[in-house]
Parts: structure tokens; C-alpha cells; sequence
């Protein structure tokens, strides 16, 4: 049989500053945190991907450096996103996406693969506190005034569409899947023009939940969850990455 590949999540023991640098400056890239965004703090990010607050202080000073984030000292204070690329961005994305370019390959056909077991699952065992559930997340989404809320309200409602299976093991694989697309920083790319192409489908995505038609939910959420892989296709392009 196949050796199973590892996840993409957690940074492992070899880990360096310069490596979980690569991380952030690849989800800066990707969108995953927009201009003017705080960064998850020190402690955060070191559980997260699982290293030393030291590494993450290192790689802070090297986002600082090239001109990717700026941090803000005294109440308030924290690392601020100003900048989406730099001239070291390109050798971060190729060091955190491309390097394991097929194992997010395998990763975005599991993913559209589990989505849609849970969105059938969920328009299937949906009661009427789910329901209600799903209709305010829906309307928090449709809100949403910029990016950043955009982003919260879109892992919001898909955590409530997740808990809908009434299954927690599914529940935490939605949430794992999301860490590791995400390069283990747990937030969907979100940008204007994302937020727009979501809107359709969390809407088609929740009426067919809330209707009970699983086999709609089940082809909406396939559908769906390529948007974070196409953003991911977008981003290898921009490096010179020939993909579909």
C-alpha cells in the first residue's frame, strides 16, 4: 500500500524562523489576511504550527524587514499586514506551496470530496435550531462589509453547516481540512472578488440544506471549496507554476 502522505498543518522539529516566515508571507500572498489586518499574536501563531514563540519572533523580524507587516507597540499594539507581496514573497511561496505542490493536489480532491459528504449529510439531518442557525450565519455572510468580516462570517457558516451532521468527528475533519488548505493558519483567502464568487454559493449551498435536497448541497459544496484551491492555482501561476 501507499505510503499515507503527512498533513500540511503543524510545522515539524526541523522548523526555522525563515520557514514559518515562508508560511506567512505565502498566506499574506494568497489573501488569507488582507492590508491592515492584526496577525494572530506570538502565541497564537506558535500553536498554530506548533513551534517555539522564538521562531515566530524571528519570523515576524523577517515579514517586518521586507516590508510585509509593520509591528505596533503600547494598547493596541500587535504585527499589522501592509504590504500583500514583496520581493521575497516569490521564494516564500515557492518554499511553502510548490515545494509539496502534489500533496495539495491530493489535498484539494479530499477536501471537495469530504465537503460534499457533509453538506449531504448535513441537508439530510437538518432541524429546525440548524435551520435557524444557518438562515442568521447566511444573513451575517450577505453582510459582511469588508474582507475581514467577509472571512469570519464564510468560517462561521460553514462550521454551522458542518455541525448540522450532528457528527463531531466531521465536524473536527471540516476543521483540519481548513487548517491545512489554509497552511495551517485556519482562515479562508478572502479578497473583493472572492467574496463576491462565494456569495452565490453559500446562498445556493445553504437553501439546499435548509430544502433537504442533498444531492444539490452535496454538488454546491463541490463547487464551492474550489474557489480556495483556485486562488491556490492563481497564486503558483504568479511563480511561474504551469497548472490547470
Amino acid at each position: 500500500m501507499a505510503e499515507e502522505p503527512p498533513p500540511l498543518g503543524p510545522l515539524r522539529a526541523a522548523t526555522t524562523g525563515e520557514q514559518v516566515a515562508h508560511r506567512l508571507s505565502t498566506a499574506i500572498a494568497l489573501g488569507e489576511f488582507s492590508l491592515g489586518d492584526r496577525l494572530p499574536s506570538e502565541r497564537e501563531l506558535a500553536a498554530l504550527l506548533e513551534v517555539s514563540r522564538e521562531s515566530v519572533r524571528a519570523a515576524l523580524r523577517r515579514l517586518t524587514d521586507a516590508g510585509l507587516i509593520e509591528v505596533r507597540r503600547g494598547r493596541g499594539g500587535g504585527a499589522f499586514v501592509r504590504a500583500q507581496w514583496a520581493e521575497s514573497s516569490e521564494t516564500s511561496v515557492r518554499e511553502a506551496l510548490l515545494a509539496q505542490w502534489e500533496d495539495f493536489e491530493a489535498l484539494f480532491d479530499y477536501r471537495r470530496l469530504i465537503e460534499s459528504l457533509i453538506a449531504r449529510t448535513a441537508a439530510q439531518r437538518a432541524t429546525d435550531d440548524d435551520r435557524a442557525a444557518i438562515r442568521a450565519a447566511l444573513t451575517a455572510f450577505e453582510g459582511s462589509a469588508n474582507p475581514a468580516e467577509a472571512r469570519r462570517h464564510d468560517t462561521e457558516l460553514h462550521l454551522v453547516i458542518a455541525r448540522t451532521t450532528h457528527n463531531a468527528r466531521l465536524v473536527r475533519l471540516h476543521q483540519l481540512l481548513l487548517s491545512e488548505v489554509s497552511l495551517g493558519v485556519s482562515e479562508e483567502p478572502y479578497t473583493w472578488e472572492i467574496y463576491e464568487e462565494a456569495r452565490p454559493h453559500h446562498r445556493d449551498l445553504a437553501e439546499a440544506v435548509l430544502g433537504g435536497d442533498a444531492e444539490r448541497a452535496a454538488e454546491v459544496a463541490g463547487e464551492h471549496f474550489a474557489i480556495t484551491e483556485n486562488a491556490l492555482r492563481r497564486l503558483a501561476a504568479r511563480v511561474g507554476r504551469d497548472r490547470p
